[in-house]
């Protein structure tokens, strides 16, 4: 408890303000206190960033990171605008390259290797099977193999079926009209 009682003082109406009693002590104390405690944090915020400078240094070193994504993962699925990075065709070769170059080269490239595929085909690099044969080479191989079609009533019925189609007339729950 305080030792000092408190003393009904008359206020002084000749003066034009009110004295106040300022504990310059305590103010200091505590603006050093405020000091010492913001240095103190500056001190450890600044080695915990250098610990997390040296754990992402060794973690760098040791591996890459796996979720990481490739620089092809990384681009927008095809199809591409033609002037944006990584626009192209994907070819036996490799990835052909078409960022600069004209609107239709896209178009003249893909059928350039239509073209290759249907008349020389291609193999499978690991077993030499082949996976696509020339239409000319396949036609051949086709008619060499006697090839018998069915026939007999499940045949003409399956000929039959395959023929109608749902039309507006039925609402959609019959095959009533016929292709010709």
């Amino acid at each position: 408890m305080s030792s000092k009682k408190h003393e009904n003082t008359v206020p002084d109406i000749g003066k034009g303000y009110e004295e106040n009693e300022i504990g310059l002590k305590g103010i200091l104390s505590f603006a050093i206190g405020l000091f010492l405690l913001i240095v103190i944090t500056f001190g450890l915020m600044w080695a915990f960033l250098n610990v997390l400078k040296d754990k992402a240094k060794q973690d760098n070193a040791d591996e890459r990171n796996p979720m990481m994504m490739s620089e092809k993962e990384r681009l927008p699925p095809e199809p591409r605008l033609q002037l944006a990075p990584g626009f192209g065709i994907d070819s036996d070769k490799g990835r052909v390259n078409l960022e600069l170059m004209a609107p239709g080269a896209e178009y003249l490239e893909y059928h350039k290797q239509s073209i290759h595929l249907w008349e020389h085909g291609r193999k499978d690099e690991k077993t030499g099977m082949v996976t696509i044969m020339p239409i000319d080479e396949a036609k051949a191989k086709l008619l060499s193999q006697n090839v018998k079609a069915k026939s007999g009533p499940e045949a003409e019925e399956f000929l039959k079926n395959s023929r109608g189609f749902v039309s507006d007339s039925s609402a959609g729950r019959v095959a009533s009209e016929k292709r010709r």
